[in-house]
């Protein structure tokens, strides 16, 4: 258990099959929130790449208060040899609260150097990574939607 800023008490653990469910729900509601850009096709698309791809390959970790999932973390090694955080969401009733941060030392205390992609217009996502010190190191488009793109590195 991790007590973060004195907010809540935060477990971190790995994802179960059992988590599906609350992590979907989770997924979207913090994706709609985060990415209002989006489409709701591409929305819909993608939670189901959550389900199908997404969770079943990358090291995923789930954060929790009693017992209930907060959010998830989702990683994959990349091209570099970094760590890449290929999704972190937190359900939005709980930003805030340091679920994220928990998250974030997790992946960052077992795999050091992280890389993330996130969309330029998601502010949300944006300002957690610059506040949790990852520095933008590249800009892209991303094809399938053609909203510009910011790869960030945490070292």
């Amino acid at each position: 258990m991790i007590r973060v800023d004195n907010i809540m008490t935060v477990q971190i653990r790995p994802y179960e099959a059992g988590d599906l469910s609350a992590i979907l729900t989770l997924w979207e509601a913090a994706s709609r929130l985060a990415h209002p850009f989006l489409s709701d096709a591409f929305i819909a698309e993608e939670r189901q790449n959550t389900e199908q791809i997404y969770l079943p390959y990358a090291e995923t970790w789930v954060a929790t208060a009693d017992r209930k999932p907060l959010g998830f973390i989702a990683l994959l090694a990349n091209e570099s040899g970094n760590t890449e955080v290929g999704g972190l969401f937190v359900d939005p009733a709980q930003h805030g609260k340091g679920a994220g941060q928990a998250l974030m030392n997790h992946a960052k205390s077992v795999h050091g150097t992280l890389e993330v992609d996130v969309f330029k217009d998601n502010a949300i996502g944006r300002r957690f990574y610059h506040r949790y010190g990852f520095s933008p190191i590249a800009e892209s488009t991303f094809e399938r939607t053609g909203d510009a793109v910011i790869r960030m590195k945490c070292e």
